[in-house]
């Protein structure tokens, strides 16, 4: 499962920081697409209602080192040091609900990047306690089809190292037993190629509720795209 739970208390604690953030990016937008039409600019603002997105206020992203799909040991520091932006999620490894939603939008991002698509790092930190093996985290990504993105990691650990990564992103998990759903915090965070945090992107309660055949192929496909739009974005 991937249903959002209440803003944790580390955004709740940077709130002004990120709404004067926020004032700053209007600018850098406005520089950036300087001479672009307002409708071009009122793009940008549909977008980022859309998904919920926030500046992050430019704080390090902590680092992460696990062992990804593949069985190799990955750190974003080391995908960040090639150049590359993050788009980080936290994702169930037996999820049936929305997980495989995000993996469908994370494919179609990659598809809609073209030839920037090798700047961009898509990874995901598994966020099921119970099932934490290379195996888990194998299946998934090959069920879903996230074999056909190049720089797709799933990253999984020993519990205890998973809970440490989700206490320092923020993200709180509710796993009272195996066969109970997960249930988590659902946020994107968008990391720069110098392992700074740009943007936050926090999914609505309809796009969390109800399963995969809830949400229609044209939200998967417009997340996808405003998922590839930020990152090229932040790629500049």
């Amino acid at each position: 499962m991937g249903r959002r739970m209440p803003m944790p208390s580390r955004f709740q604690l940077t709130m002004t920081a990120i709404l004067v953030a926020a004032v700053a990016t209007v600018g850098v937008i406005s520089v950036v697409h300087k001479g672009s039409s307002s409708n071009g600019e009122s793009a940008i603002q549909a977008r980022d209602d859309f998904m919920g997105l926030s500046p992050a206020g430019g704080a390090a992203a902590p680092d992460v080192v696990m062992t990804d799909q593949t069985g190799q040991s990955v750190a974003l520091s080391s995908l960040e040091g090639q150049g590359r932006v993050i788009v980080l999620e936290f994702m169930d490894s037996h999820c049936t609900d929305i997980c495989p939603i995000i993996s469908q939008e994370f494919k179609y991002a990659h598809q809609q990047l073209g030839t920037e698509a090798s700047k961009v790092a898509f990874v995901a930190v598994n966020v099921n306690p119970f099932h934490a093996s290379l195996a888990d985290v194998s299946a998934f990504t090959a069920e879903q089809g996230l074999n056909a993105v190049p720089e797709w990691h799933f990253l999984t650990a020993d519990v205890g190292r998973l809970q440490k990564t989700w206490k320092d992103y923020g993200v709180v998990v509710q796993a009272p037993n195996p066969s109970t759903d997960i249930i988590h915090s659902d946020y994107i965070y968008f990391i720069d190629s110098t392992g700074h945090e740009r943007y936050i992107a926090s999914p609505t309660e309809d796009h969390t509720a109800g399963g995969a055949s809830y949400l229609p192929i044209s939200q998967v496909r417009e997340w996808g795209a405003d998922i590839a739009s930020v990152a090229r974005q932040i790629l500049g």
